[in-house]
C-alpha cells in the first residue's frame, strides 16, 4: 500500500522511490514496451521498481527485465471483451490486494485501464492513497461497459500523464481533465543500422524478400493502425513495383480484430497477392523480441499510416535502424517530426500513402536517416524520461501530503 508513515522532507528528495508499475500484457504492444524501457531507466537511476503484468499460465514478458516483476495470474482470454477485460480488473484487484497487505510502494502507476480500475477499487476501499495513470490513447468501443472502464481507469486518478500533446488536450477538453506530459525514448545502443549476420537467417525464417523492396508494418493487422488502407496502397504500389513485398509483423493483442484480418486477407486475395512466407505478403504474427532489430533493417521503408496512434515509438526504432518511414500527418506525429524525418501520407487515402512509400523507397538518403535518428534519439531518452517521471511522482506525493491535514479536517 502507499506508505503513510511520515517522511521528513529534507531525505524525501533524495531517497530512492518504491515503484509498481503495472501493465496489461506480458506481450509487445506499445504500451507495454514503454512501461518496460521507463522501469528499466527507473531501476537504472536507482528507484525499487516491479513490474506488474496478467499472464496466463505459462507466460511470461516478451523480454528479460533487470527489475523486479510480478505476474498476475489469469485464465486464458474469454472471446467477450467485456469478460475478458472484468475477469482481469478482478484479477488485478484481488492480486494486489493480497500483495499489498505485505508490501509498501510509493508509488502504483498504471498504463491501462485495466489496472486502472483495479486501483480504482482498492482507493476506494481505502487499500492505497490514490494512484498514477498514464493514457497513451483513447479508444472507441461499441459495448458501453467498456467505455465506462476506460473513463474511470483515469478520472480516478491522482496522477495522468500523457505522452503526446494531443492525448493532453483531448482529456482536458473532452474529460476536464488535466495531464502532464512525459516522454517515450529510443534504445539507440539496441536499435542500429549496422548488419549483422544474423539478419540473413532471419530473412529466411520469415520468407523476407531482401530489397524487393520491402514494405514493414509493425503492430499487427488492426484498424487503427490502418493495415487495410496500407494494403491499398501496397497494391497501387506493386504497379510500379511488381517484386515489392508486404511484411506486417507483430500483432499480440487483446482486443478483436478477427473480423478486420478477415478483410485484409479478402483484399489481398482478390488482388491476386499470395500471402505467405516468401510471397507479396507476410505476416509474421507475434515475434521474438531479439527479431525487431533485425527485421526493420531487412526493410526498405517502414510504414506507419495510422489513424489512431498514442506516439508511435516505430517511428523512432525505425530511424535509429537506417530505416525511412511513412507516417501519417495527424498529431501525434506532427508534434515531433519534421518533414526532413519522414515521408507524410494521408491516411485516409490510399494513392497519398502509395507515393508517400515510392517517395521514401526513392528518395532515401542515409545521410538525412542519420541525422533525424541522431536528434531524435537525444530528445527522446528513456534516462531523461525516467527522471521525468520521479518529479512528477515526487510531486505528487507531496501535493497528497499536503493535502492529507485538510482532508482529515474534513472528516
Amino acid at each position: 500500500m502507499f506508505d503513510r508513515r511520515p517522511v521528513a522532507s529534507a531525505p524525501s528528495t533524495v531517497a530512492p522511490l518504491r515503484i509498481a508499475l503495472l501493465t496489461h500484457s506480458v506481450n509487445p504492444r506499445g504500451g507495454v514496451v514503454h512501461t518496460l524501457e521507463l522501469a528499466q531507466a527507473l531501476h537504472d537511476a536507482g528507484h525499487d521498481v516491479t513490474v506488474m503484468a496478467p499472464a496466463a499460465p505459462g507466460q511470461n514478458f516478451f523480454r528479460p527485465l533487470r527489475c523486479a516483476t510480478e505476474l498476475v495470474p489469469v485464465a486464458p482470454a474469454p472471446r467477450d471483451m467485456v469478460d475478458m477485460v472484468g475477469s482481469r480488473i478482478d484479477a488485478f484487484t484481488t492480486h494486489l490486494s493480497c500483495l499489498l497487505a505485505h508490501r509498501s510502494f510509493d508509488v502504483l502507476h498504471t498504463h491501462d485501464p485495466i489496472g486502472g480500475n483495479a486501483l480504482a477499487t482498492l482507493a476506494e476501499r481505502g487499500v492505497i492513497g490514490g494512484f498514477v495513470r498514464t493514457v497513451h490513447h483513447l479508444e472507441v468501443f461499441a459495448q458501453p461497459q467498456l467505455m465506462a472502464w476506460q473513463a474511470r481507469g483515469f478520472r480516478a486518478a491522482r496522477q495522468v500523464f500523457c505522452v503526446s500533446r494531443l492525448w493532453q488536450e483531448t482529456l482536458l477538453r473532452e474529460h476536464g481533465v488535466q495531464a502532464a506530459e512525459v516522454s517515450n525514448g529510443v534504445d539507440s545502443a539496441r536499435f542500429s543500422d549496422i548488419a549483422q549476420p544474423a539478419d540473413a537467417q532471419l530473412a529466411q525464417r520469415l520468407g523476407v524478400v531482401v530489397g524487393a523492396p520491402v514494405v514493414l508494418a509493425v503492430g499487427g493487422i488492426e484498424q487503427r493502425k490502418n493495415t487495410l488502407r496500407l494494403l491499398e496502397a501496397f497494391i497501387a504500389l506493386r504497379r510500379e513495383r511488381p517484386t515489392a513485398q508486404l511484411v506486417v509483423a507483430g500483432g499480440a493483442s487483446l482486443l478483436d480484430h478477427a473480423q478486420y484480418g478477415r478483410d485484409f486477407h479478402a483484399l489481398a486475395a482478390a488482388s491476386g497477392l499470395a500471402v505467405g512466407p516468401g510471397q507479396a505478403v507476410v505476416v509474421t504474427g507475434p515475434l521474438a523480441d531479439a527479431d525487431m532489430p533485425g527485421l526493420y533493417r531487412l526493410a526498405d521503408v517502414v510504414a506507419m499510416p495510422s489513424v489512431n496512434e498514442g506516439f508511435g515509438l516505430v517511428v523512432l526504432e525505425a530511424l535509429a535502424s537506417g530505416v525511412p518511414v511513412v507516417v501519417s500527418r495527424i498529431a501525434p506525429f506532427t508534434e515531433y517530426l519534421a518533414d526532413g524525418d519522414c515521408s507524410w501520407a494521408d491516411p485516409f487515402d490510399a494513392a497519398s500513402i502509395a507515393r508517400a512509400l515510392g517517395a521514401a523507397i526513392d528518395h532515401r538518403s542515409t545521410e538525412q536517416i542519420a541525422r533525424s535518428a541522431a536528434r531524435l534519439g537525444a530528445r527522446f531518452s528513456w534516462a531523461v524520461s525516467a527522471a521525468r517521471h520521479a518529479l512528477l511522482y515526487r510531486q505528487g506525493l507531496e501535493s497528497a501530503r499536503a493535502a492529507a491535514p485538510a482532508l482529515a479536517a474534513i472528516d
